[in-house]
């Protein structure tokens, strides 16, 4: 087996990374996202965000859609409703999601199914954006 090596810079930066509190990390996380448009990807590996002048590959469409509910607006109890028959959680935890806001409400849905619930949410209330 050969024995991969680093250069200093490199260990020191993923040793300072390993030592990170759990706050520290969640702050990390922001800053990549908010200043360098880096987001962790679902299995918690970085995903870099492509440069603003990538050429075709920048034309590609977005096919997943994540709901987020901002606000229950006037309606909650409606709201709340809605949300249980969208996630089919119970009465309790659809109204724990609705308090929590903002919060997802369907994550990498389509185009057609994220506009629905949308409309559904809007419909009843809320405020709905869809990233």
């Amino acid at each position: 087996m050969s024995e991969t090596t680093y250069a200093d810079d490199i260990r020191n930066l993923g040793d300072q990374i390993v030592g990170l509190t759990l706050k520290q990390a969640k702050e990390l996380s922001d800053y990549l996202k908010d200043e360098h448009g880096i987001e962790p990807a679902a299995g918690g590996a970085v995903v870099m965000a492509a440069p603003a002048d990538s050429g075709p590959a920048a034309a590609v469409e977005q096919t997943e859609f994540d709901v987020v509910m901002t606000s229950f607006g006037d309606a909650k109890l409606n709201v709340v409703k809605i949300v249980k028959n969208i996630t089919g959680a119970s009465l309790m935890d659809a109204k724990k999601l609705v308090e929590g806001v903002p919060a997802k409400i369907k994550e990498a849905v389509s185009k057609e199914e994220a506009e629905k619930v949308k409309k559904e949410l809007e419909e009843a209330g809320a405020t709905v954006e869809l990233k």
